[in-house]
């Protein structure tokens, strides 16, 4: 059931076309691409490779003679005979690879993916790959590809300063998740709540777009056959992209457990695990470059702070896979499916509450005109929470990029479409909460925004308010 045929190549537009002026310089040259598990690095390049007739070369854990076999068997492909012959370092192999290309007159590219586990076996290969670049396929004109999932080994091998190959990239594309506003296209959602929906349980990875597009818009079905049925292939999905990370990352799923069961700050997470605070700088330094979390500070403080930073799930997939996985496995382990409906319809409305208000923060910087009637005063910055102590929250909060004007905002997720008098009532017991005290002009106007998935038509609003739905998120994601 799961060996599905590649989801259509969608999305990645920008990042192919980088590729492809590279490969289409005549004198060739070096791109860099990385980014978290499951987030479309192979995808992106073999779609690359097909239009280039490019050569796709892959590292593994094996020992460095055998990688070096396996290498020499796939360029064997593209020139007869090349695995003929015994290899006994990483120079000779890449140095033949050029003189066989210029000779050839074939530019590539040459893509290297998994470079991480390469440089594991064997340490030197960076160095080796510097001069080679330098050198060897700089002369045979060729355009050459580096890859890997791990962000902490890229940057000791490409990125950092000190990195051997620091500088040379003409290309360097770190991949981020799609936007949602990809997944009416995928799914054939009809209505945009649809979307956001599908986005808290899959994220934007394309990986479980691919496993779930069967399904169609019937995301139970989907989540149930996935993620619920301890045989479903994302049922120990965290497990094992914490195994895949390189290093793998198994000690850091306590800290992942303590944030999905609600510890958002160290400390908490500290007792939790019965260890010093000091302990957790490390570990979360890493979950962050991975991408699985997230440090959030109230608007208006700096980045820097620490005193009210909060750590959170970042994934929207790791969350779901926490609030229906995680902390459900025993029960699953034996669940009749009319069970797993059951705990799905009792946590389904909350993840879809959360990842809804993460959307709206997003997507603020790229919101058009809020309203017909409403003089936009953007573009805006972007958003962020506000709390401090006993003080009222706000969901959203930002300002204007000239500085005169504040939006202040509130979440409410709905299935259902909000009445008029609903949504009044939003906009009236906002209005009446106090502003936050943060920097800024003291009598700068106030924008006030109603962040609603659904909405009757035609609601007539009060001054300088303004209402943002799924349509309007969505669209925005989509850019």
């Amino acid at each position: 059931m799961y060996n599905l045929l590649t989801m259509k190549f969608i999305n990645r537009q920008t990042e192919l076309q980088q590729l492809l002026r590279l490969s289409g310089a005549k004198s060739g040259g070096l791109a860099v691409v990385w980014g978290r598990r499951r987030v479309g690095k192979t995808r992106l390049l073999l779609e690359w490779s097909r239009r280039e007739n490019g050569l796709y070369l892959v590292g593994d854990e094996s020992a460095p003679s055998i990688q070096r076999k396996y290498m020499a068997d796939r360029i064997a492909d593209k020139f007869a005979g090349f695995n003929e012959v015994d290899y006994p370092d990483w120079h000779s192999l890449f140095a033949r690879l050029a003189r066989e290309a210029q000779q050839a007159l074939w530019p590539g590219p040459i893509i290297i993916d998994e470079l991480p586990y390469l440089a594991a076996a064997a340490p030197e290969i960076a160095s080796v790959l510097q001069r080679w670049v330098d050198h060897e396929a700089k002369t045979a004109g060729l355009c050459v590809a580096l890859a890997g999932s791990s962000q902490r080994m890229m940057h000791g091998i490409v990125l950092a300063p000190s990195a051997p190959l620091f500088g040379r990239a003409a290309v360097a594309l770190r991949l981020k998740p799609i936007a949602a506003g990809y997944l009416p296209q995928v799914f054939g959602l009809k209505e945009n709540h649809q979307a956001i929906m599908a986005h808290a349980v899959w994220g934007g990875m394309p990986r479980y777009w691919e496993l779930a597009q069967p399904f169609g818009a019937d995301l139970f079905a989907a989540v149930d056959a996935l993620l619920l049925n301890p045989l479903g292939p994302l049922h120990n999905e965290l497990d094992t992209l914490l195994l895949e990370e390189f290093p793998p990352a198994p000690a850091l799923r306590s800290i992942l457990d303590c944030i999905g069961a609600g510890a958002h700050r160290p400390s908490e997470m500290a007792g939790r695990l019965r260890r010093p605070v000091t302990s957790l700088s490390r570990p979360l330094s890493r979950l962050l470059d991975m991408g699985l979390i997230r440090r959030e500070v109230p608007f208006g403080e700096s980045e820097k702070s620490g005193k009210r930073a909060l750590y959170k799930l970042e994934d929207p997939f790791v969350r779901s896979w926490f609030t229906l996985v995680a902390s459900h496995r025993s029960s699953l382990a034996e669940a009749t499916p009319k069970v797993r409906r059951h705990i799905w319809d009792r946590v389904c409305s909350g993840l879809f509450a959360s990842t809804w208000e993460e959307m709206c923060r997003s997507a603020v910087p790229r919101l058009a005109a809020p309203a017909p009637d409403v003089a936009a005063p953007g573009p805006w910055l972007p958003a962020s929470r506000y709390w401090r102590g006993n003080e009222p929250e706000w969901d959203v909060v930002s300002a204007s990029l000239d500085g005169r004007t504040l939006l202040l905002g509130e979440v409410k997720w709905s299935e259902r479409i909000l009445t008029e008098p609903e949504v009044l009532a939003l906009f009236s017991v906002m209005m009446e909460k106090p502003r936050p005290p943060i920097s800024g002009p003291p009598q700068g106007r106030v924008l006030y925004a109603a962040f609603v998935p659904r909405h009757a038509k035609g609601i007539s609003l009060p001054p300088d308010c303004c209402l943002v739905d799924a349509d309007d998120v969505i669209e925005a994601s989509a850019e």
